[in-house]
């Protein structure tokens, strides 16, 4: 089997707290861990060096992405470990009052092959009383984003985006075989919402998914999770962590996913289409109102 198909990804299952230095010592142990395993794609998740609920203490934190130490040892571990590694996202100022969550790729000579700004922000009120509202620190991006790897086209994607399949979609059609989707979702709506997703994610694609996620209760209170997640392009489950922080890992080949294609062509038969909305009953009334 030729080796530009077939490599080990690994995905860290963080626990995040509010200070930096202490997430982003316990995130390179596991990169480490999980380079020592073979793995020569390693993904972290949403919120790698802070986990901030608070805008305040946010902002005396984060930094301009040219002044963020944390970019400057992830580039280290990189380059000294010889792997592709995908920080799921940091806190980048990008204004006075506004961050960016954005996620970096870097390649194993340590610079940086991509970056991408998380598109959907997760403004929701959910039934436990949890509010979210990351447009009010965040500003969305614009752009999906995919990066080519010695092995085929990742396209990425961060946490709250997994609901969108257009962007999935997109970023298949334009070449991808693998998906990231590093998270920190909620636990009510990972429990309800985060295998059948991703699995879906896969299945309609025909593509890998790897999402690595933040797990347990944090420092700030908040409950993630967990159960980081390797999904084939056939929606089988390959690899899932609990609620610790660990690392798991998978081989990807890149034939599964022209195996999965062939199968099931779907991307090949996307169509045009119109949306009508018919109204009976209102068409109904308005005849009796002609009679």
């Amino acid at each position: 089997m030729s080796s530009t198909q077939v490599f080990r990804a690994a995905l860290v299952q963080l626990r995040s707290g509010r200070e930096i230095a202490p997430n982003v010592a316990a995130a390179e142990d596991l990169i480490r861990a999980a380079a020592a395993e073979g793995a020569r794609y390693v993904q972290t998740p949403e919120n790698t060096p802070l986990m901030e609920l608070s805008t305040r203490r946010l902002f005396e934190r984060i930094k301009p992405e040219s002044e963020t130490e944390s970019l400057d040892a992830f580039s280290r571990m990189a380059r000294d470990l010889g792997i592709w590694l995908h920080v799921g996202s940091v806190a980048i100022r990008v204004g006075e009052d506004k961050a960016a969550n954005r996620a970096f790729i870097f390649a194993p000579d340590g610079r940086v092959a991509a970056r991408y700004d998380k598109i959907h922000m997760f403004d929701v009120d959910l039934p436990s009383g949890e509010t979210y509202r990351e447009s009010k620190t965040y500003a969305p991006g614009a752009t999906a984003v995919g990066v080519r790897l010695p092995w085929g086209v990742l396209g990425v994607t961060t946490c709250y985006d997994l609901r969108f399949p257009e962007q999935y979609k997109a970023l298949a059609q334009a070449g991808a075989d693998f998906l990231a989707v590093p998270s920190a979702f909620t636990k009510q709506t990972g429990e309800a919402h985060w295998h059948v997703l991703l699995r879906a994610r896969a299945i309609e694609t025909g593509c890998f998914v790897l999402a690595a996620a933040q797990g347990g209760v944090h420092e700030n209170g908040r409950a993630t999770y967990g159960h980081s997640l390797i999904v084939s392009p056939w929606g089988e489950i390959l690899a899932e962590a609990g609620e610790e922080p660990c690392v798991i890992s998978a081989e990807i080949d890149l034939a599964d996913v022209a195996a999965a294609r062939q199968r099931i062509p779907a991307l090949d038969h996307v169509r045009p289409f119109e949306v009508r909305l018919n109204e009976p009953e209102m068409a109904a009334a308005k005849a009796a109102e002609r009679r």
